[in-house]
């Protein structure tokens, strides 16, 4: 029988990771990768005794979840942030298709975005989607912030989504934009690109406009011009800390 281990990296995620270990529980093995939480997240773990708790200081997300994966005993891995969840039928249609891949070495994951409890439909989220159903022998993750699975072979998508409850308000969306923009300005400070008129004065309005006209933000009311001055927000935040990088 195919077998799947199921990841969850987790950073001080005590309202989440209890309804995400929910929802992998007909995985074989289930891992939760923790950068050393300082809320409850790691006693609600324990609490779990079908999981294996690592704990490991975060670097960046890519080698957290390459050191999680190599951990994994099955090859068939399924990663989930702490913050998601996989409904009822999302869980059959991956226990189906493990056994019968077609050739697939990884499979993209379709999710609906949910932003202070309510489903944004537009804003630029409407087509999310993720590899996080993969064969650990031919894939790997790469890059610092929005890390890229790389693999070596054919990709598919499941038809079911799964439900990414990523933000509670305008003040949690900020501290993780926040920490998304360090990385992001280390990475671009480690290939020498430095911040010009055009990334602190043109990119970010322009990256508001992106979200709220051309993808339709203004459909989602006013927590879709939220979303949209978020996006900006964090642009605006990379070139800064880019900046301060140099100074």
């Amino acid at each position: 029988m195919t077998k799947i281990t199921a990841i969850i990296p987790t950073l001080n995620e005590q309202d989440n990771i209890q309804r995400a270990i929910n929802s992998v529980l007909f995985a074989d093995e289930i891992i939760v990768i923790d950068s050393f939480s300082t809320d409850e997240t790691v006693a609600i773990v324990k609490k779990n005794k079908n999981v294996t708790l690592l704990q490991r200081k975060f670097d960046d997300f890519s080698t957290q979840k390459n050191y999680a994966i190599k951990k994994a005993i099955n090859n068939w891995v399924l990663v989930l942030d702490a913050d998601e969840e996989l409904p009822k039928k999302l869980q059959k249609e991956i226990k189906t298709t493990v056994k019968n891949p077609n050739d697939s070495v990884a499979f993209y994951i379709k999710r609906n975005f949910f932003y202070r409890g309510t489903k944004i439909n537009f804003s630029g989220f409407r087509t999310s989607k993720v590899k996080r159903l993969f064969l650990k022998n031919e894939c790997e993750y790469k890059g610092v912030v929005h890390e890229e699975l790389v693999c070596n072979g054919k990709t598919s998508f499941l038809k079911n989504k799964l439900n990414h409850y990523s933000y509670k308000n305008s003040e949690h969306y900020k501290q993780k934009l926040n920490q998304y923009a360090q990385l992001q300005a280390k990475e671009l400070f480690a290939k020498g690109k430095k911040a010009t008129i055009f990334h602190t004065l043109i990119k970010p309005p322009a990256r508001f406009l992106i979200h709220f006209i051309i993808r339709f933000g203004f459909l989602d009311g006013f927590k879709g011009l939220q979303l949209s001055y978020l996006m900006a927000y964090g642009v605006s935040k990379r070139y800064e800390y880019l900046d301060k990088l140099y100074k």
